[in-house]
């Protein structure tokens, strides 16, 4: 699978298969495991051994600290940063951000309303393509000024799905 790291800013292309893991043309086996019962982690990486302490502030994201430096570090899949793409476009003329359809698919249900303060990784709608359902969520925090589908609605992509106050 392919992630993108990206490390106080940097992006570095990952991608994993098993405990082979491809970092700018370098392949190296790696393993990384919890230590019960603390935040620590070890990673096993080609001969190497390493002790990072890891807090996760939210999905995919990160606060790493290692040998006394502090690192905030996020994750995602390749699918998850096109979906990201697509949803967070930039805002309308009049100052509405709006989240869009990323694919083609069907309104399961709408998890918010018009008037509703929305947090980060709030889940804003669900949306069915290709039989899988595809929770999408808010990127910031904000509040809801309309929602221009309907649970059931079938939809194309790019179609407004939420539309931010600005």
């Amino acid at each position: 699978m392919k992630y993108i790291v990206t490390i106080e800013g940097q992006e570095i292309p990952v991608e994993v298969d098993g405990r082979e893991v491809r970092v700018g043309g370098r392949v190296i086996e790696a393993h990384l495991s919890p230590v019960p019962g603390t935040p620590l982690r070890h990673l096993l990486a080609g001969a190497e051994s390493l002790t990072l302490a890891m807090g996760r502030q939210e999905e995919g994201r990160w606060d790493v600290q290692f040998h006394g430096a502090h690192y905030q570090v996020e994750v995602v899949d390749e699918r998850t940063r096109h979906i990201r793409s697509l949803t967070s476009g930039p805002a309308r003329q009049d100052g509405a951000a709006q989240l869009k359809a990323p694919m083609p698919g069907l309104v399961v249900r709408i998890l918010v309303e018009p008037g509703q303060a929305v947090e980060p990784g709030q889940g804003l709608v669900v949306l069915e393509a290709m039989k899988m359902e595809n929770e999408l969520k808010a990127r910031s925090g904000a509040k809801i000024r309309a929602v221009p589908v309907a649970a059931g609605q079938a939809v194309e992509k790019g179609q407004i799905l939420v539309e931010f106050e600005p």
